[in-house]
C-alpha cells in the first residue's frame, strides 16, 4: 500500500468491515422470517454440499415462516437432513412437496441474550475498525519517518484517518441499533 492511496485502502478495509457486522447480523434470529437465516446451510446433493439456496426456492408466505421448496424434488430428503443437522434451531415441517420453518417467537429472555449478542458483535466490528486505523496511522508515521511525507501532511493524514473511523464507527453502531430494533419490538 503506497502513501497515495492508504486512505482509499483505509476506507475500502472499513466498509469490508460494516459488511461483515452486517452479514453477522443477518445470521441473528429477530424473530421474523428471513432468508438469510439459511444462508450457511448447506445440502448434499448428487455427492456435492451445495449452497440451500442454489438447489430450493426460499420463499416467505408469512411472517413467521420460511417455505423451501426444492427444484428437484429428490433432494427434499437432503433438505430435510441439512436442516436439522444446521444450527439455526428450527424443526422442519416436511410435508413430501415442500419444507416449512416455523420460527417461533422470542421470549424476553431470549431478546435479551440476542441482544447483548448484537453488542457482542458490534464490539468486535469497532476493534477491526480500529485495528484498521491503527495500521493506517503507523504507515503514515513510518513515511513520515522515511521522508516521503511532510509532518504537515502525515497530520493532515491522521485527521483524515480518525473521520474515516469516526464514520465508519457511527455507521456500525447504526446497523447495531437496527437490530436490536428489530429484536426487541413485539
Amino acid at each position: 500500500m503506497t502513501i497515495d492511496n492508504l486512505l482509499q485502502e483505509t476506507k475500502t478495509r472499513m466498509q469490508k468491515s460494516e459488511q461483515s457486522l452486517q452479514g453477522e447480523l443477518a445470521h441473528i434470529r429477530a424473530g421474523v422470517a428471513n432468508a438469510s437465516l439459511l444462508n450457511g446451510v448447506n445440502v448434499e446433493y448428487y455427492g456435492v454440499e451445495t449452497p440451500l439456496n442454489q438447489i430450493a426456492s426460499i420463499t416467505i408466505p408469512e411472517a413467521r415462516m420460511l417455505l423451501i421448496t426444492p427444484y428437484d424434488k429428490t433432494a427434499l430428503t437432503n433438505i430435510d437432513k441439512a436442516l436439522q443437522m444446521s444450527d439455526i434451531g428450527i424443526a422442519p415441517t416436511n410435508d413430501g412437496d415442500k419444507i416449512r420453518l416455523v420460527i417461533p417467537a422470542l421470549t424476553n429472555e431470549r431478546r435479551q441474550e440476542l441482544s447483548k449478542q448484537v453488542g457482542r458483535c458490534l464490539e468486535d466490528a469497532k476493534v477491526a475498525v480500529r485495528n484498521i486505523r491503527r495500521d493506517a496511522n503507523e504507515h503514515v508515521k513510518a513515511a513520515e519517518k522515511d521522508g516521503e511525507i511532510t509532518e504537515d501532511d502525515a497530520r493532515r493524514m491522521e485527521k483524515d484517518i480518525q473521520k474515516l473511523t469516526d464514520d465508519s464507527t457511527a455507521n456500525l453502531e447504526k446497523l447495531a441499533k437496527a437490530k436490536e430494533k428489530e429484536i426487541l419490538k413485539d
